[in-house]
């Protein structure tokens, strides 16, 4: 049989709002193919009118606005490969267990997006004194289970982030058309913070006065640290240092010999500087080799590290650590919503 006809699929978590994982393993590619990318949602998929899509921008502003996509396309515009995490991302993996979604490593995926400065389109909306925050509100919605009430999802940013250089309203996705599951026609993209940022379908921009309490700000994307009481929460931000071994597989058999064991390595907080492997349960650590893509700051790094395979059998450990300082710990931060697990990755293999 043609190797070539065997191809990867999403694992399923729910179809109905749809959560599905990529098959991070068996991807080799810089960008992401849109039929890999994860799958991410609360809600059913929304109605979308592409011919009359338009975004708004109101609020605390002089001037208020409403975008149609062919004017969007003509602001000044740059392309980022970013890289984009499930807050939930390997939450299967929190000790003790915790209720959500059950994802393994595959709430991850990374693509060239490109789009507007968030900044162009305020500066022209003219902000007035006072502007605190901006809420971004998609167009899918749905009724919550413990509310009991319809909400679109809506976030905010601090109006610092939202004026950052790098934060974009994004309206393609590898070259093209941002694919509808992921938020056609327009997209928030913010690098280096959980994809729970990056609202889809985006439909409306307010600027705010105060603190937004919208329940996927204020209820869901906080860290609770305390199984029974919500003392010492802390909102969910920026990406962990976090790392995955694409290759071997987790329980695999392999034969003797050498072999390159490689995967990626990314982070929310300045850039990976270092990605090691360790055979004896963390006792000593082996650099592996970086490979950074060019000029791509919010990418993934691929590493590789080549072993020669004795027979036996083998616990592997990896982890990364970034510019900032920060390491993968050994044990993750545990919080009773499972997000932001970024643990040292193990992987056990067996050498024949």
């Amino acid at each position: 049989m043609n190797r070539h006809l065997a191809v990867p699929y999403l694992r399923t978590l729910s179809l109905s709002p749809e959560n599905q994982e990529s098959p991070i393993h068996f991807l080799e590619n810089w960008k992401t193919p849109q039929d890999y990318f994860y799958l991410r949602n609360h809600f059913p998929y929304p109605l979308v009118n592409a011919q009359n899509a338009a975004l708004s921008i109101t609020g605390n502003v002089q001037k208020p606005m409403v975008i149609s996509f062919h004017e969007l396309t003509r602001f000044p515009s740059k392309e980022m490969l970013v890289t984009l995490e499930c807050a939930g991302n390997n939450r299967a993996k929190f000790k003790p267990k915790v209720f959500g979604e059950q994802w393994e490593e595959g709430a991850v995926s990374q693509g060239k997006w490109k789009g507007v400065p968030l900044k162009e389109l305020l500066d022209k909306a003219g902000l007035l004194d006072g502007s605190k925050e901006a809420v971004f509100v998609g167009k899918d919605f749905g009724v919550r289970k413990d509310f009991k009430d319809s909400f679109y999802y809506a976030r905010s940013l601090p109006i610092e982030k939202a004026l950052h250089e790098d934060t974009l309203v994004a309206y393609e996705y590898n070259g093209k058309h941002i694919p509808y599951k992921h938020g056609f026609p327009f997209r928030l993209i913010i690098p280096q913070w959980y994809g729970m940022a990056s609202v889809k379908w985006l439909s409306n921009i307010f600027i705010i006065q105060h603190t937004f309490n919208g329940p996927f700000q204020t209820k869901d994307y906080v860290y609770y640290p305390n199984k029974d009481n919500d003392f010492d929460k802390k909102p969910v931000t920026a990406i962990n240092v976090n790392s995955t071994i694409q290759y071997p597989l987790d329980y695999s058999i392999v034969d003797e010999g050498l072999h390159v064991i490689k995967g990626i390595a990314w982070t929310g907080t300045g850039t990976i500087t270092e990605v090691a492997i360790s055979f004896d349960h963390g006792e000593t650590w082996r650099k592996a080799t970086l490979k950074y893509r060019e000029n791509e700051k919010y990418s993934w790094v691929r590493w590789y590290f080549n072993w020669e395979a004795n027979k036996g059998a083998y616990t592997i450990l990896v982890r990364a650590a970034d510019s900032e300082g920060n390491i993968q710990p050994k044990n993750p931060y545990w919080n009773r919503m499972g997000y932001g697990y970024n643990g040292v990755q193990k992987i056990k293999v067996q050498v024949k």
